[in-house]
């Protein structure tokens, strides 16, 4: 239990647990957004319009030290620069007013997280109500599991904090406690408890993902991995199968379960006709829209509207979705869909992978982060990011890998690996795969339409390519022929391969992994 002196009675004003429509309210009374047509809350985050990632920490101590990967992603900080950190914030706290949640992280009840969110912006705790899962009465005499302590308008001090900047994102496992300063970017709430259970349940046997989920009526469900950008969210959310979540989510013993009780979409150039069901949620009561541009007289959004951010995004709760489980669980995966925005044009729209084959391409988790999901990142760039996550995983990836095959051949999982980036020549040549023929694949997949497919393996990247696909020109499923020149495309197609390989020497893993990459 974290001792945070963030109570009641301690702070000016304290709001404890308020509806949303009362958050709404306070926000628009404070400035913090305003009412967009049809009734979301629309604000903005400031300079921060994504995550910060150089300036999150963990801190450094007994229980961190040889189990974090240490390394650029997860930095570490000093327990002294941590205890300083949260005095001086606890002491500015103390004349704000504030905003708490007591909430749910984990759809499990034997896997989930008791968080306490306490926010200086009303919003922010609109925002951690929606992603998080409310519960019932819930019992907070023993405290709360973990506490995460919001603070847009505090500055750090990097020699008096040890960190980067005035921003920061601090967490300390041993004290069950985050500290966020100086970002209003309302993402860095949930990533900095996923993180938690990221490092906390592989020790259970669990395997936390970076990923969404869905069930078909059969009842065999299906996981999507890959960075934002990539297509979680958008193919996830299928009208004939329910929505288990859309971003973060634990395979346990008895099956997969949520992590959220929301979804936080990318809205960017967002249609009605492409994604209605997320369109939907756009125009409802209860959503926060982030960074959008409004029309001064009716304030309807311009999804085409990018000035602000690449990054543009909605969250809304996860039964705005009309075909969202209302337990955000369901049993064994049979299907595993690895995506990637390949920048480079080269790689398969769709390929199947051998378990060893998955465990490489998961612990490459190669794509192209897009423009605005990160600080600094104008323009698509090719990326390789463990676990297509790397960002939010604590602990070595091996840790997650050895988890991953031991999974999938438990339970005799098809794994996918589908391309939603480039074809015909790379980014600024060719063009995006159009979403109905990725969605065709992604079908013919879940339903097992593939598997009496024959595959050609590709001399490249040592993959299985379907030879058709109903829905599908078979032209588009031979990557090669999509390029009006074939040589370029082998020059391209080695030069992302060495760049495949060059990555992995980082990883000690059976030879039969490392042999079922590109060659």
């Amino acid at each position: 239990m974290a001792d945070t002196a963030i109570r009641p009675g301690a702070v000016h004003t304290y709001n404890h647990n308020l509806s949303p429509a009362i958050l709404i309210e306070r926000a628009l009374r404070r400035g913090e957004g305003q009412l967009a047509a049809g009734g979301a809350l629309a604000a903005d985050t400031g300079q921060f319009t994504g995550r910060s990632p150089k300036d999150r920490f963990i801190v450094l101590d007994d229980q961190t030290e040889g189990n974090v990967f240490w390394g650029a992603v997860n930095q570490p900080l000093s327990e002294a620069h941590f205890s300083t950190l949260k005095r001086d914030m606890l002491a500015a706290a103390e004349a704000k007013e504030l905003f708490t949640q007591d909430l749910y992280a984990g759809t499990d009840p034997r896997h989930r997280l008791r968080v306490r969110v306490v926010s200086e912006y009303a919003w922010h705790s609109l925002f951690a109500q929606t992603m998080f899962v409310r519960g019932e009465a819930l019992d907070w005499k023993d405290g709360a599991d973990f506490t995460v302590i919001d603070l847009p308008s505090f500055r750090a001090d990097p020699m008096r904090h040890g960190c980067r900047s005035e921003t920061v994102i601090a967490v300390s496992i041993s004290e069950k406690l985050v500290l966020i300063a100086a970002t209003e970017y309302a993402g860095e709430i949930k990533k900095s408890i996923f993180s938690v259970l990221n490092y906390t349940l592989p020790e259970r046997g669990v395997l936390p993902m970076h990923c969404s989920a869905n069930v078909g009526e059969d009842g065999r469900s299906a996981l999507f991995f890959g960075l934002s950008g990539t297509g979680k969210t958008t193919l996830s959310a299928d009208p004939a199968r329910t929505l288990i979540g859309d971003d973060e989510h634990g395979w346990s013993t008895e099956g997969v379960f949520n992590f959220e009780g929301g979804c936080y979409a990318k809205i960017a150039n967002l249609t009605e006709a492409a994604e209605p069901e997320i369109h939907s949620t756009t125009g409802r009561f209860g959503t926060i829209l982030e960074n959008v541009v409004l029309d001064s007289q009716t304030r309807a959004v311009d999804f085409t509207d990018t000035r602000k951010t690449e990054n543009t995004r909605a969250a809304y709760p996860i039964s705005y979705i009309p075909n969202a489980s209302p337990s955000g669980r369901a049993g064994h995966p049979d299907t595993v869909i690895f995506l990637t925005a390949d920048a480079f044009g080269v790689l398969p729209p769709i390929s199947k992978l051998s378990p060893e084959a998955a465990m490489y391409h998961f612990l490459s988790g190669y794509t192209a982060k897009v423009a605005g999901t990160e600080r600094g990142v104008t323009a698509p760039t090719a990326t390789f990011s463990t676990c297509f996550g790397a960002p939010f995983m604590p602990r070595r990836p091996d840790v997650y890998a050895r988890l991953l095959g031991n999974k999938l051949r438990g339970h005799a999982a098809d794994v996918w690996l589908v391309n939603t980036g480039w074809s015909g020549g790379p980014c600024g040549v060719g063009h995006r795969i159009e979403l109905r023929y990725t969605r065709a694949m992604v079908r013919e997949a879940l339903s097992g339409g593939l598997r009496e497919v024959p595959l050609e393996t590709h001399p490249v990247f040592n993959v299985g390519v379907p030879t058709r696909c109903p829905g599908v020109p078979d032209g588009l499923l031979d990557a090669r022929t999509t390029w009006s020149d074939p040589a370029a495309y082998d020059a391209q197609a080695d030069r992302l391969a060495a760049m495949f390989r060059e990555n992995f020497k980082q990883y000690q893993v059976p030879d039969a992994v490392r042999n079922a990459g590109p060659r």
